[in-house]
Order: C-alpha cells, then structure tokens, then sequence
C-alpha cells in the first residue's frame, strides 16, 4: 500500500510539474510572440532570434525557476521552436528518420519511419496551438484557410508537402499530414543501393528520358511515385528547357533551365481558380522541350496526352494506380472528365500513340518501396490498349514478417522504341532484356489492356 501512496504522488507531482512548465511556456510565447514575428529579412530575423535566445532564460519568474534544470532546458527549446518553428512537431522535422508526420488531433500525432506509422508522446496543448502552427505554415505562402475553404495542400520551406484539413470538415479537429523529402536530391545511384530497382533497369530508364520517351510513373499512396519523377527529372539534359507543374511545388530539380508553374486555389483574397489543366494548356505557349507534370488526377490527363502527341516528346507525369493496367484504365477515365464527346477508342489511340512507358512503383509489406514494374506501350490492337511487360519484380519467399526480397527481372523482350535510342546516339546492351525475346514476342503482344 505505501507504494501505491508513493507512486500515486509521484504521477501527481510530475502532473502539476507538467502543468507549470506548460503555462510557463504559454507565458513565454505570449510575451515574445510580438517581437518573434519575421519580416522577411533574414539577416533581421535571425538577429531576433538570437536576442531572445538569450533574453528567455532570462524571463523565468519565481516558481519558473524551481524547475528541474532538464525541464527548464526543454520548455525553452519549446518556446522557440512555437515562436520559430512548427512548434511541438519541430524535432520530428529535424529527424532524419521521420518520413511522415501525421496530427490526426491535438494529442494524437504519429510518424513514419522505415515505412511504417507509430504514434508518438508528442501532443499539442489544444486545437487552438494546432491552428496557430497551421498559421505559421500558411503565412509565407499566402494561402487561406478558413471554415469555407477547409482544404490546402501546401508545402514547408524545405519542400516537404502538407495537407491542412480543418473544422467544419475535419470534426476531431484540425489535422496536419506532412510528407517529408530527403534533403539530399537523390538520384538514380542511391535507388540502386536502396534496392528499389536494378542497375540495369536505372540505366534504361536514364537512356528512356535522354532518348525523349513519355514517361508514366504510377502507384498507390506513398509509394515513392515523387521522388522516383524527381530522380527522372533529373536526367533531363541541362540545355533542355523544362516546364513543371504541381499542386504544390515539391519537384527539386538541379538544371538550370527549369520554369516552375503551381496551381492556385479560388477564394477571396486570392483571386481566380488556376488549375493543372490551364497550367499544362499555358505550358505549350511557353516554349517547353520538356512539360514535368507532378501528376494527373482529372481532366488535365487529357492535355497531358495531346501535348505528347504534338511533339513536346519527354513529357513526364505520374498518376495513382495499383497497376500498369490499371493506369490505362484510370487514364482514361480523366481524360473522359475533360467533358468532351470523344469516343473510348480515340481516347485509347491517344494513349497508344502518346505514352511509350509505364513505370510501376509500390510499397512493400516491409515499408520498402520499390519499382515492381516497367511496360512499354506498344501501340493498339483492335480496340485495346497493347501493353508488354521489359521488367517484373520477382519476389523470394521469405518468412512473415521479414524483409522483402527479390528483384527487377527481365521478360525476355526488345521494346519497340529500341530506334529511338540509336537516333539519340544511345547504346542500350541487349542483354538488358535477356535472350529470347524474339520466342516471346507473340505471348506479351497479346496481353492487351
């Protein structure tokens, strides 16, 4: 029993340490907030920053001071990283490890790391400290977020995307998801070594994007489709003039020669709607020899293609799917959104014609992601769609639970556009496909989407 009584006042002692420290870190907040707020000088900003940096220890009153040294410590980091930063969600945006951070309420925050969610003990005081971090989010972007207008995709200084759901829509309260990217552009070297595709695959795909092919990257939710466009942009040689056009900016390309369009919601403070659609149709006034659109999710799939159809070749999108032939499926039904009376089989033909790969990426039950297949798009047969599959991911049986093994196989055929690689004064080994292409031809041309 007395260690019941023990622990029970212990849990109380901690709870009432626990409830000062956080109105002394309100209190903080409240009385730096004024002098905290950026100009747009970063020099100027920095230099406040550091001033209350050293005026914060400062600040402590009486009981304040009666804190643990440790407590005192991390209620100041708190302090400035809500005056400064993204308040409690900050160190999970420092961390490397943290692919996703997700605020489902204010005290309910989870993270991804190695693919896999997991709550964390970090909360919020209450909705009102979730929205003034949404605040902070939304001020340098200037987008607006209130009761009617409950939706935004937006995105961090570093390029990381968020989405804000707010009330009415959000009824637990205001969430935050955001997808973190690797603050090292990656290219198709690091893929290989995080086993996401082949050597040999990485080498076709660059000799794809150099050779002007129009590309498809699909996948499901978080499969890694950005980042695998991202390291395909970045192939694109540095005298080609590149058109790309998002959401919200995520794609971090290094050539120099890059215009970066970016949809605009309608609201009104804001002005007018300006969609992908109308950004992919103002693309082609803007001299493009490469149109990147990060991906199609309505109407705008319908220009995509005809702008791949009207010599803007090395077009690049992506789009969701759980398979190749599911893209073609789902290509079709946005290009049938853009309301015009078109025939399916125009539709089609413009697929046959425009897209000349599609490249599969998932994530695996492990938390990997990995490009699970590559297919060409060899024309029409009838009235289909004639697909053949260059690459399969092979799995090898492992036990539950383990780590997803296996790898990006050749299906023993020679792509179509092979022409088009000698035009661009690329070589692309044979034996990149196996032998016996020739033997096969017949079975993969008759699998039609």
């Amino acid at each position: 029993m007395p260690d019941a009584i023990t622990d029970t006042s212990t849990s109380q002692g901690a709870t009432q340490q626990s409830d000062q420290s956080r109105k002394t870190r309100r209190r903080l907040v409240e009385q730096f907030s004024k002098q905290a707020q950026t100009t747009g000088d970063a020099a100027r900003d920095a230099t406040t920053r550091r001033v209350i940096e050293e005026e914060l220890p400062r600040a402590l009153r009486g009981e304040d001071a009666a804190l643990p040294d440790a407590v005192r410590e991390e209620m100041l980091r708190d302090v400035i990283n809500d005056l400064f930063g993204f308040g409690p969600i900050q160190p999970l945006l420092d961390d490397p490890t943290v692919t996703e951070v997700m605020v489902n309420r204010a005290d309910r925050v989870y993270v991804e790391r190695n693919g896999k969610p997991a709550r964390t003990t970090i909360t919020f005081d209450d909705d009102a400290h979730v929205q003034r971090i949404i605040d902070r989010i939304m001020q340098p972007l200037g987008k607006h977020l209130d009761g009617n207008n409950p939706l935004v995709d937006a995105r961090l200084p570093d390029g990381s995307r968020v989405n804000v759901v707010i009330p009415p829509v959000a009824i637990g309260g205001p969430c935050i998801t955001i997808r973190k990217f690797s603050r090292k552009r990656l290219v198709m070297e690091d893929l290989v070594k995080f086993g996401s595709l082949t050597q040999s695959v990485a080498d076709f795909l660059k000799s794809c994007v150099q050779a002007r092919l129009n590309i498809v990257v699909c996948g499901g939710t978080g499969s890694g489709k950005t980042t695998l466009l991202n390291v395909l942009s970045s192939c694109i040689g540095e005298d080609e003039r590149i058109v790309t056009i998002e959401d919200a900016a995520e794609l971090k390309l290094n050539q120099d020669h890059v215009i970066t369009l970016e949809a605009k919601r309608a609201g009104s403070d804001t002005g007018a709607e300006v969609t992908i659609r109308e950004l992919v149709r103002n693309a082609l006034r803007m001299r493009p020899e490469r149109i990147v659109v990060g991906e199609c999710r309505g109407a705008e799939a319908l220009d995509m293609l005809q702008a791949m159809n009207t010599g803007h070749d090395g077009s690049l999108t992506t789009l969701h799917a759980n398979s190749p032939r599911d893209a073609i499926s789902r290509i079709e039904t946005m290009a049938l959104m853009a309301g015009i009376d078109f025939p399916v089989r125009v539709i089609r033909e413009q697929m046959g014609s425009a897209i000349h790969l599609l490249v599969h990426q998932a994530r695996m039950r492990d938390g990997s992601r990995k490009v699970t297949h590559v297919t060409e798009i060899a024309g029409m047969e009838g009235d289909k769609v004639l697909m053949q599959e260059l690459f399969r991911f092979k799995e090898i049986p492992t036990a539950a639970g383990a780590e997803v093994k296996g790898s990006l196989m050749p299906m023993g055929l020679r792509p179509q556009f092979m022409n088009r690689f000698e035009a661009a004064g690329l070589v692309v080994k044979p034996e990149t496909f196996a032998p016996g292409a020739v033997a096969n031809q017949a079975k993969y041309r008759n699998a039609a989407a």
